[in-house]
């Protein structure tokens, strides 16, 4: 086997640990919001016509969505602990037109819809652009693309095999560095409209005004138990009360679905994140990116970065640890070695940047689908709504999934709602302890990938074969 250009360039451990000495244990994004909304928690004896469980980004646009579509409908949101205390606080920012996690992946699992999808998924980033300025979302949005990254030989050739457009640019070695400057970086592919960057926190904060604003009830701290379904609708138990609504959309996405039959359609991936110091003026000139695309490598165990608004780095990914019996727990976001080798290979990236201290690091669960993407579906005899799934992909397509709940709820029959992607589910995770065995086995096939010029092996093209998938 091979190396990875991130093991023949390490950097000094000397390097790696002052640059994480001082850091704070916690997602910046949360923490750059300051003093927050506080909203009450569930009162017993509500009534409603919608009732939204999840404050995340899912539960955000249903109950807003809902709201513009009908004024008069009585819709509450209620969240566990605080809106967007999960993943939609602690991701990335990068918000994505693909609704099926790439071409690759969308490609071979939906070919005869793929070309409408990349439609779907284009006026769908198209409408939360309209939306962050029709709405005043103050969510330092920026529509600056990604790049993807080559930074080994192999990854080149991958590369040359895109089909080029004026909004898609293939860029050499030279033309590459000259936006960003990285001695790894070998060629790149720039998708100049097919990506924009969000401060997440913001994004979360400022839906739930919009949603209060318009005459969505907000709880918080109001964890739903148990969900009753009869002829007259469905009863959430919550621990301070009951509400009774017509109809229930749930977005808990990496948490156990309130509906058991969903349960193994996921299984919760953490992903690890460091975020530094913002950049002196010297430093930004060092690496220039004066056009702040987002950025990722091609490996399966991938990076992701982007600047912030005060011209921080975010850097991310790499490790995507599943741990045993489908658990969230707060106990995992801190796991050092994950964020060592962060630091060690952020200065591989820019060995330039020596010196440079991290403030914030942290980690949240992924929802990870076999199929890389999100389901949806209706139970309770149209009652229900759900989706989950989105594999690291939810800030764009969480959106999209809103509109097909509702559609979903209404019992319309839309362009959105016969799409096969929505129509039919993944393949289920199997149950413990077969999908932690499943899973290690694949985490491993991926690294041996990655040391073998990409070349997959016979556990990994038996998942391919089987439409099954392991992926943060």
């Amino acid at each position: 086997m091979g190396t990875t250009i991130f093991e023949r360039a390490k950097p000094a451990a000397s390097v790696v640990a002052e640059s994480l000495r001082d850091t704070k244990l916690a997602s910046f994004w949360l923490d750059d919001l300051g003093t927050r909304v506080a909203y009450p928690k569930v009162r017993d004896g509500i009534e409603c016509d919608l009732a939204v469980v999840g404050a995340g980004y899912l539960g955000l646009w249903t109950a807003v969505l809902a709201k513009q579509e009908n004024p008069n409908a009585k819709v509450v949101l209620i969240e566990a602990k605080k809106v967007g205390w999960a993943a939609s606080g602690r991701n990335g920012g990068f918000c994505e037109a693909s609704l099926t996690n790439g071409e690759e992946n969308g490609r071979s699992r939906w070919p005869d819809e793929f070309d409408r999808l990349t439609e779907l998924g284009d006026e769908n980033l198209n409408e939360i652009e309209r939306a962050v300025a029709e709405l005043g979302l103050d969510c330092d949005f920026e529509r600056v693309g990604a790049i993807d990254l080559a930074v080994e030989e192999h990854q080149v050739e991958w590369l040359k095999e895109t089909k080029t457009d004026a909004d898609t640019v293939f860029l050499d070695q030279t033309a590459l560095r000259a936006e960003v400057n990285s001695p790894t970086y070998l060629a790149g592919v720039w998708h100049k409209r097919s990506n924009a960057l969000i401060h997440p926190g913001k994004l979360a904060s400022e839906l739930a005004r919009v949603a209060a604003e318009l005459g969505v009830e907000v709880f918080e701290n109001s964890p739903v138990r148990d969900l009753q379904t009869d002829a007259g609708g469905s009863r959430l138990v919550t621990s301070h009360g009951t509400v009774r609504a017509k109809r229930v959309a749930l977005a808990t996405n990496a948490f156990p679905s309130l509906l058991k039959r969903n349960r193994l359609y996921t299984v919760p991936v953490y992903d690890y994140v460091l975020m530094s110091e913002p950049l002196s003026e010297h430093q930004l000139a060092s690496i220039g990116w004066k056009n702040r695309q987002g950025l990722a490598d091609l490996a399966n165990q991938f990076h992701y970065y982007r600047m912030s608004r005060d011209n921080r780095i975010l850097f991310g990914g790499y490790d995507a640890v599943y741990h045993y019996g489908r658990r969230v727990r707060s106990q995992y976001e801190n796991r050092p070695e994950s964020y060592e080798k962060l630091a060690s290979h952020f200065f591989t990236t820019f060995p330039q940047l020596e010196g440079l201290q991290f403030t914030h690091r942290w980690a949240g669960a992924i929802d990870t689908s076999t199929q890389f993407a999100a389901f949806y579906g209706v139970a309770r005899e149209g009652q229900v709504a759900y989706s989950a799934g989105f594999t690291g992909l939810g800030v764009g397509a969480t959106h999209f999934a809103a509109k097909v709940m509702l559609d979903l709820l209404a019992g319309r029959e839309t362009e959105r709602t016969q799409l096969e992607m929505v129509r039919k589910k993944p393949l289920p995770f199997p149950p413990e302890p077969v999908a932690s065995m499943g899973i290690q086995a694949t985490r491993w096939s991926l690294d041996r990938a990655d040391h073998n010029r990409g070349k997959r092996n016979v556990i990994l093209k038996t998942l391919d074969a089987l439409g099954l998938g392991f992926d943060s």
